[in-house]
């Protein structure tokens, strides 16, 4: 399912308070985040089994209350077809919930987790199981936290997204394997979108908590399909905690995999699955620079046709790294596609590794490079790459002697102070370069086009908060305006009261001028003959129209920003400097009721305003760059790299090291006027902040003397 954007945001209201409830009852069990982690993850998938089995169980009953389905005691059947499981009583989340409080509960969970795993045999010994080690108030407390009227509801893309985000903060506190069982989504889906798994075989190697998987789900059903009718997930685990993570991931997701955990799982040494040669897509992120896997016992292994990358002095591979790329190689078939995450030392490694990359290269496999900054990952802070090989264009002489260099190491968004990702945006975009880099320009132009059609809609859902905070904000000054009039003796409550009429002003005619700009460009955009799809340049011209309203939007920011500044140093002057309470033309509960009412309708006001204008940049981004719709270098984001200029790095296949340094870029958004003007505003009340704490530190230090 796609998931949109409100939708997103719907789920993040409340993923990060589930977390919070959940840490603090870790805390309070007294157990550390390694032995908590699982059976959290347990009620997640529990919760969710429960809602998929009355879901299916109500699909089922208005079928045959219709006729469409015979009326007879039902079989497992009717629900795996519905992807759900046939949940025993015991084992469903709200009779587990209702059950009376006998201090068994944890026994109760036990032997769910126990019914499940007989009736679903995907499942069996990968279930948490330890649950009477918890207090019957913790378990309680807990299972109530994924009770709420919006978990109860939750359908599948939801409940994915909660579970991979407890995956994702579990990670954070390297609550198993150092945290190291989790790939960022946006790497995921950034290495999805790039080889677009849609069918046969799927491989991951090394797959962690089998988010590979779920991603290659999501595209699959973007697309209308069902993911288990179109490919076969094959997975290999060294951690067998970490392989049931995998599977509960793949459950949780209405999904099914085979996967192999431990001692048979040590992909150096054998094949598990024996698929060397058999796949369609092979999708990982190994461990990086591994130097302890035995020579002696890789020699002559049939999944390393370039030979061993080199062998130290203790008889163990120097660097596992081009093992790991020698094998993907040979999982695929050939027309198979692969995309790895590597550390970003493999792409100009020298000596032995060097060697086995010229190999790797002069084959015509290796399609796209992608470099990526640090920071995307929980628990390691390097920068990375992502290799893509397509063993098709091979045989492509059109093809197979170029690679595809795109150095996205500038292209992010910051999450925290140490955890960066792509925006959903930046990845269509990574995407919409390789799709040219393929030939694919309509998918690029309806990219442009989808971008510019949310800009219209974003712009029109602006009409409705805007006028919420413009009637706020003219209510709070018809307050202020009372005791603002008698105070105009004061020049600092003067000078700020009429900056604030003024601001506001202005940020009224720019919402009447963003109104009338946006039903414009919405009465042009729809005003397009026979239905045909835009050209590039009808969505050059269309773009170039809207920045009009991008500018708009850019600008009512600013003049919102500044209005709520100055009505708070107002108030700030009002109270603190000329006893505002004590006048009867300061009726201080409604101005503070009124004040509150503003600053929550201000948000509100302000996000249509900045997704309006990100999703213009987000089409200028692309355009400027490609404006043909078609690929051609981009000094500091991308080229198409021959195998002679390759061959004169010494085979490296750093990005970096093709497509330059690119140019400076201006702010656009930059307002030096308005700039000033804010720190002004920012500048003034710090200065009186300033003031009366010199004035109570001399008070402090005069009483201290007497």
């Amino acid at each position: 399912m796609n998931l949109t954007a409100d939708h997103l945001v719907g789920i993040e209201r409340f993923e990060a308070p589930l977390w919070k409830v959940a840490d603090k009852l870790r805390a309070n069990s007294g157990l550390a985040s390694n032995e908590y982690f699982m059976p959290v993850l347990g009620l997640i998938f529990l919760r969710h089994a429960t809602n998929r089995y009355y879901a299916a169980r109500e699909e089922i009953e208005r079928e045959i209350e219709v006729g469409t389905m015979p009326r007879r005691s039902l079989i497992e059947a009717d629900f795996s077809r519905r992807r759900a499981m046939m949940l025993p009583e015991g084992a469903r989340y709200d009779v587990l919930l209702a059950r009376c409080k006998d201090g068994k509960l944890g026994a109760a969970l036990t032997a769910a987790m126990e019914a499940v795993e007989k009736r679903f045999p995907p499942l069996a010994g990968q279930l948490p199981k330890d649950y009477e080690r918890f207090d019957d108030d913790v378990l309680e407390e807990m299972m109530r936290c994924f009770d709420s009227e919006a978990l109860r509801s939750a359908s599948g893309d939801v409940f994915g997204r909660v579970y991979e985000y407890f995956l994702a903060e579990f990670s954070k506190q390297k609550a198993h394997d150092n945290g190291e069982f989790f790939t960022p989504p946006s790497i995921v889906q950034t290495i999805v979108n790039t080889i677009e798994p849609d069918h046969g075989v799927v491989l991951d190697p090394a797959c962690g908590s089998g988010g590979m998987f779920v991603q290659s789900s999501y595209f699959i059903e973007r697309r209308g399909e069902d993911t288990m009718e179109r490919v076969t997930f094959y997975g290999h685990e060294k951690n067998e905690t970490t392989a049931k993570l995998a599977q509960i991931n793949l459950a949780v997701h209405g999904l099914q995999g085979a996967i192999r955990a431990g001692n048979e799982a040590i992909t150096y040494y054998k094949d598990p699955h024996e698929l060397a040669g058999r796949c369609d897509f092979v999708m990982a992120n190994p461990p990086f620079n591994v130097d302890e896997v035995d020579a002696k016992k890789v020699k002559g292994e049939p999944r390393l046709p370039f030979g061993l990358p080199g062998v130290n002095k203790d008889k163990k591979v120097s660097n596992a790294n081009y093992l790991w790329l020698s094998y993907f190689y040979s999982y695929l078939n050939e027309n198979g596609r692969a995309g790895v995450v590597m550390s970003s030392q493999a792409s100009s490694a020298g000596r032995d590794e060097a060697e086995v990359r010229r190999k790797l290269v002069k084959t015509g496999a290796v399609d796209v490079m992608i470099d990526i900054r640090s920071n995307f990952f929980y628990t390691r802070t390097v920068p990375c790459q992502l290799w893509f090989f397509d063993r098709a264009k091979e045989r492509d002489p059109e093809r197979a002697g170029h690679v595809l260099m795109l150095d996205a190491r500038g292209i992010y968004r910051t999450v925290s102070r140490s955890i960066c990702d792509f925006s959903p945006e930046q990845q269509q975009n990574i995407a919409a370069i390789v799709w040219l880099y393929r030939g694919k320009s309509e998918r690029f132009l309806r990219l442009v086009e989808g971008y510019l059609a949310r800009a219209i809609v974003e712009g029109e859902s602006t009409a409705e908060p805007l006028a919420i905070f413009e009637e706020s904000l003219r209510k709070l000054i018809d307050l202020l305006t009372p005791f603002a009039t008698e105070c105009r003796h004061s020049a600092n409550l003067a000078g700020t009261w009429k900056e604030l009429v003024r601001v506001s002003g202005g940020a009224y005619d720019y919402i009447r001028a963003l109104a009338s700009e946006v039903r414009t460009q919405s009465a042009n955009w729809d005003d397009r003959p026979n239905g045909k799809e835009r050209d590039t340049a009808s969505l050059q011209s269309a773009r170039k129209r809207l920045h009009g309203v991008a500018e708009h939007c850019r600008d009512l920011t600013k003049q919102i920003d500044l209005a709520m500044k100055l009505a708070r140093r107002v108030i700030d002057i009002a109270v603190n400097e000329l006893g505002a309470r004590h006048s009867d033309r300061w009726p201080t509960t409604e101005i503070n009721r009124s004040r509150k009412v503003l600053e929550n309708v201000r948000g509100d006001a302000e996000e249509p305003l900045r997704r309006t204008r990100y999703l213009v940049r987000q089409a200028d981004w692309l355009q400027e760059r490609f404006p043909d719709a078609k690929l051609r270098d981009v000094e500091g984001l991308v080229k198409l790299v021959g195998q002679d200029d390759i061959k004169a790095q010494d085979w490296s296949l750093t990005p970096g090291r093709y497509v330059g340094v690119p140019p400076d870029e201006e702010d656009d958004d930059f307002d030096f006027e308005e700039a000033l003007r804010a720190i002004h505003v920012e500048l003034v009340s710090l200065n009186d902040k300033a003031t009366k704490l010199a004035a109570k530190i001399t008070r402090n230090f005069k009483e201290l003397g007497a």
